[in-house]
């Protein structure tokens, strides 16, 4: 049970890295180098991505909180 939360743990924070390394600051630049937002979903996509990237950020984040929050309660 533990193995599967520590691996959980892992996956997690690793996709809260990437995540919010891909996601676009307030000044509407990319952090990650050479990536412009329209290369991948086009201009007129642009709402749906930031959408998209901020829901899926928020599920990592919870899985991370939770996850951890078990690992500390079974150690």
């Amino acid at each position: 049970m533990t193995t599967a939360l520590y691996v959980i743990v892992f996956l997690s924070s690793l996709a809260l890295i990437g995540l919010m390394m891909i996601q676009e600051g307030s000044d509407q630049s990319s952090v990650l180098m050479g990536v412009a937002p329209e290369a991948l979903w086009g201009r007129n996509k642009s709402v749906s991505r930031e959408a998209t990237l901020k829901r899926i950020t928020v599920i990592s984040a919870v899985i991370f909180f939770v996850s951890t929050l078990l690992l500390a309660a079974l150690s």
